[in-house]
């Protein structure tokens, strides 16, 4: 795969970067891997509608495949994640098998299995790193939206990090209307327990979509995290997904600044389809499957919807902004799930645009994420020992066979 020599921040080299990642790599750069979707919690806002397992989910040795996969293309490391990963029975043996071979390992988790035992384990071990999901500084604003007691849980799994020495691992914070004034108060955490801070931009995706309106910042809120990043930026990751408010000015956010959707990025699922975009499970950005001849090598390389990605843009309806140049027109998966073109404005654009496209979509025609695991009718905490298999899988607690009377945590349903 291409090979990036420079350090990403060296100002003379960015634009070229850019320019190469326009029009794809041959593997990606990141590539965020669902293991799951089952999960012990509902998120009001996951953008992966977890909660349920999936009869279709890949097996252990079908992601192992995969693993040796991405060995070959000189894949740079895999964000695993869920749902929460860590209720895969056989979620540690993957891990050790993909640090193996060479696949480094950053998994998201709500912190539900790192005990200090595993803690102590992970830290003494390389190629890994860990990523705590904490969308709120205190426990009203977090449990709000993550559920009842997951504050708790994700203090408990920094607190056994750090008591680990495990430095820098990362704090995953989705930016909200209810938490945009604690970005100080993230940031001390971070220090507190010797991690980064990472946060990112909240989508209208998944159970998203149906909190988007009441969560995602204001427009007041997008100046405040912009001038916040600009102050703090070279300190805090953000998964470049605040491109969009370098309209706001001269000054860019430090990053890519690019949507990197099937060019440098993409998503595989629990079942094994690829997405271009990790924010936008549905048909329209599924480009093939794992399990189809040629696995996900050939998806990357020969699918037909990675290649117009890949293809140069006019820009579309933002092509005669001034602004265009520096936010790129914002994030696919906003547009697309708020009902707006892929060629037009942001719904966040900071120069009102969005909010002027949004007034004119049908608010009950909007595309939906086909793909809900959401927790409905089965409670987690069944029964560890069963009588019979059921029917199908999706309706087993997904964590059924656990011991974890010490950590399990109820979601809102």
């Amino acid at each position: 795969m291409t090979t990036l020599h420079d350090p990403p921040h060296a100002p003379e080299r960015v634009p070229a970067l850019v320019e190469q990642f326009k029009g794809g790599l041959h593997a990606p750069i990141c590539l965020t891997w669902e293991w799951t979707y089952a999960c012990n919690l509902s998120c009001a806002h996951c953008l992966s509608s977890s909660g349920r397992r999936d009869p279709l989910e890949l097996s252990t040795d079908e992601i192992k495949s995969v693993i040796d996969e991405l060995q070959r293309m000189q894949v740079f490391y895999v964000n695993v994640g869920g749902g929460e990963p860590t209720v895969r029975p056989d979620f540690w043996e993957l891990l050790d098998y993909a640090i193996a071979h060479q696949v480094g390992v950053k998994f998201s988790t709500n912190g539900l299995r790192l005990t200090p035992e595993r803690a102590r384990r992970l830290a003494a071990t390389d190629y890994v790193d860990i990523q705590i999901s904490l969308d709120g500084a205190t426990r009203e604003v977090n449990d709000a939206v993550r559920g009842r007691g997951s504050y708790d849980m994700a203090v408990r799994a920094m607190e056994n990090l750090a008591d680990a020495g495990f430095r820098d691992f990362k704090i995953s914070v989705v930016m909200t209307r209810q938490n945009v004034p604690q970005l100080d108060d993230f940031a001390a955490i971070a220090d507190r327990y010797g991690a980064q801070l990472r946060i990112t931009r909240l989508r209208p995706s998944g159970r998203g979509a149906d909190v988007w309106d009441e969560l995602h910042p204001t427009a007041e809120q997008q100046y405040d995290i912009y001038s916040w990043l600009l102050g703090h930026g070279e300190k805090v990751l953000t998964g470049d997904s605040f491109f969009h408010l370098n309209a706001l000015g001269s000054e860019p956010i430090p990053g890519l600044n690019l949507c990197g959707a099937g060019r440098v990025v993409c998503l595989i699922d629990p079942v094994g389809d690829v997405y271009a975009c990790p924010f936008a499970i549905h048909d329209a950005f599924k480009a093939g499957n794992v399990r189809s001849p040629g696995g996900f090598d050939r998806v990357w390389r020969e699918s037909e919807l990675f290649a117009e990605l890949r293809r140069p843009s006019t820009g579309g309806a933002c092509s005669g902004c001034p602004a265009y140049d520096t936010c790129q027109g914002g994030c696919m998966a906003a547009k697309f799930f708020t009902g707006l073109p892929l060629d037009g404005p942001d719904p966040e654009c900071v120069k009102g645009h969005g909010a002027a496209a949004l007034s004119a979509v049908a608010r009950d025609a909007l595309p939906r994420q086909g793909n809900d695991h959401s927790h409905r009718t089965v409670p987690l905490g069944m029964p560890a020992v069963r009588t019979a298999r059921p029917d199908r899988l999706c309706d087993e607690s997904p964590l059924a066979g656990a011991d974890l009377a010490a950590h399990t945590v109820k979601g809102t349903s």
